[in-house]
């Protein structure tokens, strides 16, 4: 089962509403969400801090960043080849 991590911080909206949207596309996908608050890294706090939420695909190198909607999600998703 593939990864699919969200880069995120307490209290953002933007990224409540991108995990919404993560959880309806990837238990149809196969994947697993791991979530990630950035502000625990000052690395990802330096690599993020103005696109969160960012979603990445473990093992991946292209992120999805904010904004996105549904069918970019889906495309992104499709990039990984199975696992």
């Amino acid at each position: 089962m593939k990864t699919l991590v969200l880069y995120s911080t307490l209290g953002c909206h933007l990224c409540d509403v991108a995990k919404s949207l993560v959880w309806s596309e990837i238990r149809q996908q196969g994947f697993t969400l791991e979530e990630v608050d950035i502000a625990d890294s000052d690395d990802l706090m330096e690599k993020y801090a103005l696109r969160i939420p960012v979603l990445l695909i473990q093992g991946e190198e292209n992120d999805l960043g904010w904004p996105f909607d549904s069918g970019q999600l889906r495309d992104y998703l499709r990039i990984s080849p199975p696992v």
